[in-house]
């Protein structure tokens, strides 16, 4: 990731829109009082999604927020999407369906534009799906709470703005370590992330912090030693040697280029220190 991109902040779902706000918050403070694009594309339907935003942000002092929603991917809902994006100084997608999400502004010029204003600096959150549709390779489907088995994962292309992950959410309050270890058995150069809900990641430059309640899960395959998926019958369950895994909680960082965890150095919601 360039220098002068913009943060990404990854939520895992249900982040608190009622009491600190900590998460919206770090999207608030990284925004320097710019417009904020609302982005319900993944959602089936629009109703209340974008309002429990208005206000949610505006009881911390945002209120210059658009929203920005397509139905299909006809020239005049993609051009009137592009316009939205003019003069924004960030964009947070809403939670739904990640593959309504990328199927929809995937590869048009609402794609184009919001990465070009992720890398002139701009801010580019999402929470759920949102979240998901971040990485280059999206986790669409697969089982929760319970052993991975062989042929049960669904995964797709991405938005791309974030490079060598795959990102996984609501991740302990729906038991997808499964199906995580499952996406890494798949994509073993990729390192897998779950986020819990009420839980984000703040990505700047080549290291994330975490902030919120829960915990960010870090699997890395890079050693793994033995794997199944290639020789193994439909439905066997897999079989994973010498994976790693990095729990990672509120203050916590990690280095995505050196693929290590850093302890906590600052408080949750701030910023992280510089150099």
């Amino acid at each position: 990731m360039a220098d002068a991109a913009g943060p990404l902040i990854i939520i895992g779902g249900h982040e608190d829109k009622e009491d600190q706000r900590v998460i919206l918050k770090a999207v608030a403070e990284r925004l320097n009082g710019g417009r904020l694009v609302i982005a319900t594309v993944a959602s089936h339907t629009r109703e209340g999604y974008f309002e429990s935003y208005v206000s949610a942000f505006g009881a911390i002092g945002l209120t210059d927020l658009v929203e920005l929603y397509v139905a299909d991917r006809s020239q005049e809902e993609i051009a009137s999407a592009v316009a939205l994006l003019d003069g924004a100084a960030g964009l947070f997608f809403t939670g739904g369906d990640q593959l309504r999400l990328s199927s929809l502004i995937g590869r048009t010029a609402v794609e184009t534009r919001i990465q070009a204003l992720h890398a002139a600096g701009g801010v580019i959150a999402g929470t759920s799906a949102g979240a998901s549709a971040m990485s280059e390779t999206m986790l669409v489907k697969g089982p929760s709470k319970g052993s991975y088995r062989i042929g049960e994962l669904h995964m797709a292309p991405g938005l791309g703005l974030l490079g060598g992950v795959i990102i996984d959410q609501h991740f302990a309050e729906r038991g997808r370590f499964g199906r995580l270890l499952g996406a890494v058995a798949h994509n073993p150069r990729l390192l897998g992330v779950g986020v819990d809900e009420n839980t984000a990641l703040v990505v700047e430059g080549d290291r994330f912090d975490v902030v919120g309640s829960g915990a960010a899960y870090v699997v890395d395959g890079g050693g793994v030693s033995h794997v199944n998926i290639a020789e193994a019958k439909p439905e066997q369950a897999l079989s994973l040697f010498d994976v790693r895994m990095h729990v990672l909680s509120s203050g916590d960082s990690f280095d995505l280029s050196a693929r290590r965890p850093e302890g906590g150095r600052h408080e949750a919601g701030s910023r992280p220190p510089k150099g």
